[in-house]
């Protein structure tokens, strides 16, 4: 029997690669308390690395997804402080406003050479707007991978954002195929099966599984879409529901390989190398299993019975408009 203290997802990695922080002048005289509630909870999921963000001041100086220069610098100088105060579970992404092209720059090459290891784009401006591609450009030049707020099919204009949903994203990922663009809680809200047609062949999107919504049926759908390797385990502010759908992975058959690939594989592909030791073993063990995988496919490839990788476009399935 397992002990009443162990890991509620179990003994292996896991990486959360959408959390959020917040700090003191953020607005929120709660900060501190929210801020451990993360932890411990992290804690008893069992949840190796946060990988967060901080938008600004939070909307206090400035809205929220259109902060301000300085607002942006508050927020992320506030989150590499909770980056250094818990160096050995949290790493951080640098968040920039696309509006202020110049300091967005900037404050990528201040913060990567801080720590940072991924760049969060949040609603400022529609993902397929050309001011996104001078930050793609840099993340490809940094290999860093941009997390993107998304909506699950945009149908109207929401005041006080430029919402993107998944259409927008694969433009830009489309104009930019080395960087690794990771869609943003496909439990958000919204119709996740655009979303997924949209996605299926585009190779350079992952699909980040948090937000509260844990609709039957979503999750099979994901991976029937994209497969296990373009999965990425993430809780956003619900820790409560991300642990729920480690779970439902698992009533859904997915093999240990493959849980392994959600929940931590696949983030230590698509972020800068030795960023995410997850533990010692980590990067030997993902070597080896890339090994592994090259041999298999490689024998099913001579034998001509090879599965197709969901992540390889197939002529089979269009995407939505084409």
């Amino acid at each position: 029997m397992a002990s009443p203290e162990a890991p509620l997802a179990g003994p292996e990695p896991l990486v959360d690669v959408h959390a959020h922080f917040f700090f003191e002048g953020c607005g929120r005289p709660e900060w501190k308390q929210l801020n451990d509630a993360r932890f411990r909870g992290g804690d008893r999921i069992g949840i190796t690395i946060h990988v967060a963000s901080i938008l600004g001041s939070w909307g206090r100086w400035s809205p929220t997804y259109f902060a301000s220069p300085a607002d942006t610098t508050l927020g992320n100088d506030a989150m590499r402080a909770v980056a250094a105060h818990s160096s050995d579970r949290v790493r951080w992404y640098v968040a920039v406003n696309p509006n202020d092209a110049e300091h967005a720059l900037a404050e990528i090459d201040r913060c990567v050479d801080a720590g940072a290891i991924g760049v969060k784009l949040a609603a400022a401006r529609r993902a397929d707007d050309p001011l996104l591609d001078p930050i793609a450009e840099r993340a490809a030049e940094g290999g860093l991978p941009v997390l993107h707020h998304i909506w699950q099919h945009r149908r109207r204009h929401w005041p006080s954002q430029d919402a993107s949903d998944a259409v927008d994203l694969v433009r830009l990922a489309s104009r930019h195929p080395t960087v690794s663009f990771i869609l943003a809680h496909i439990g958000g809200g919204g119709d996740y099966r655009h979303t997924f047609a949209a996605v299926r062949e585009v190779p350079n999107i992952y699909l980040d599984l948090s937000g509260s919504g844990v609709d039957r049926g979503m999750l099979d759908a994901a991976y029937a879409t994209v497969g296990a390797r373009r999965l990425l385990w993430g809780a956003d502010i619900t820790l409560c529901t991300g642990l729920a759908k480690l779970w439902a992975l698992e009533v859904m058959g997915l093999t240990s390989d493959e849980m392994a690939e959600v929940r931590w594989r696949n983030a230590l592909r698509i972020f800068p190398a030795g960023s995410l030791a997850v533990h010692r073993e980590s990067a030997g063990a993902l070597t080896a299993h890339e090994n592994r995988e090259s041999e298999r496919l490689e024998t099913h490839r001579l034998r001509g019975d090879g599965p197709r990788d969901r992540s390889i476009p197939d002529s089979r399935f269009p995407i939505s408009g084409k």
